[in-house]
């Protein structure tokens, strides 16, 4: 079983953008084999050539990893090119940050397809076909908002509660075996994210804006690179959101109250 993130062969969905992307470079870059797997072909080869313009170490497949017969279709595909991956990087994700009153039933269904579904149906499909190896590392990339309730994340917050329940449960699930599951819960991300959802920015508590530092892209390549060696089961950062999630265990209800009344979000 490889450890070095440099001796690997990692596969990473949502990679053709923001911090799929970069990570995917951040690995490349520590000598692995790098997979990236999303749903715009233009958005992936352009990703892959900047990261290796001679494709020596990179590949890339447009999937629709919201269709289950897609995955697994894609995944025959992938061992058959490539080989089977020892890292799954689980990064796509997408959903506006909408009230009740602002979102329509597309919205939920939008939201849970991904990140959710759509890392479920990745990790089921590989996981059957690392059966007969023995091991692999499941990585999930989560928004630290599985954690809090506030205003304006009626579709999002959910989905990303979902990542959370998933994660947790496929640790207990694979607990004492050579799989590995690790959970990155991320504050905000200077990222294209909020270029392409702009009200998603102005709907972040200002609690949150005062007391959290923005993380930049290659500081989150960092900690996914970190978590590809370590294979530490949760990792929340940057350290002051950290530091919320905890107390937030001890006085949700200060929290709750917080979040509401720094809250921007459209009332119903």
């Amino acid at each position: 079983m490889n450890t070095s993130a440099g001796q690997q062969l990692i596969l990473i969905t949502g990679g053709s953008s923001g911090i799929g992307k970069a990570a995917a470079a951040a690995l490349h870059e520590q000598g692995a084999r790098v997979i990236l797997q999303a749903r715009s072909i233009d958005k992936l080869k352009a990703a892959a050539l900047e990261i290796d313009a001679g494709f020596s170490r990179i590949s890339y497949y447009n999937t629709d990893l919201s269709d289950e017969a897609a995955v697994a279709k894609a995944a025959d595909l992938i061992i058959e090119k490539e080989g089977l991956p020892d890292v799954i990087i689980n990064s796509a994700g997408a959903g506006e940050w909408l009230s009740f009153d602002e979102s329509d039933v597309n919205h939920y269904r939008d939201t849970i397809n991904s990140p959710y579904l759509a890392t479920a149906f990745t990790c089921k499909v590989f996981y059957d076909r690392m059966q007969q190896r023995g091991y692999g590392h499941f990585i999930m990339i989560n928004s630290a908002a599985c954690y809090f309730a506030f205003p304006g994340t009626t579709g999002y917050a959910p989905a990303r509660w979902a990542m959370l329940g998933f994660s947790k449960a496929l640790q207990a699930d694979l607990y004492g075996t050579n799989f590995k599951v690790s959970m990155i819960a991320l504050g905000k991300v200077d990222s294209p994210y909020f270029d392409n959802n702009p009200i998603s920015e102005d709907r972040i508590p200002k609690i949150a804006n005062w007391l959290i530092p923005t993380m930049t892209l290659d500081e989150s390549a960092d900690v996914i690179v970190h978590t590809v060696k370590t294979k530490k089961n949760t990792v929340i950062k940057p350290l002051m959101m950290s530091l919320m999630v905890f107390f937030n265990r001890f006085i949700p209800g200060i929290f709750r109250w917080l979040m509401r009344i720094t809250s921007n979000a459209k009332r119903i």
